[in-house]
């Protein structure tokens, strides 16, 4: 069974996150979908780029969510929310992708 990779679940964690809170009027809960997609992430990140990756990516996950907020006071909420969801996936794509062929993962 294939894995889903860790950029999917990154993405997926920022931009259901913000829908659950939004939808449900229940921040919190947003943020533990934030947080389960954060913790889900890591792990991949941790498993195939090794830990110094791992916590490279976690803050970037953690600047995404912070940055996304500054962001939408600008373009608005749901294309801040997207465009920090595709930085941070396409970091977690870039840096998992390089470590992944070094070790022979993909």
């Amino acid at each position: 069974m294939r894995r889903i990779p860790a950029s999917v679940i990154a993405a997926g964690g920022l931009v259901g996150g913000y829908g659950v809170a939004r939808w449900s009027k229940k921040r919190p809960l947003g943020g533990v979908v934030l947080a389960a997609a954060g913790v889900v992430a890591g792990q991949e990140w941790q498993r195939v780029a090794g830990g110094k990756a791992a916590a490279g990516l976690g803050a970037a996950y953690v600047g995404a969510f912070a940055g996304s907020h500054v962001l939408a006071k600008k373009v608005g909420a749901w294309p801040a929310v997207f465009s920090v969801a595709g930085g941070v996936a396409l970091a977690s794509w870039a840096v998992t992708r390089e470590t992944g062929e070094r070790s022979g993962e993909r």
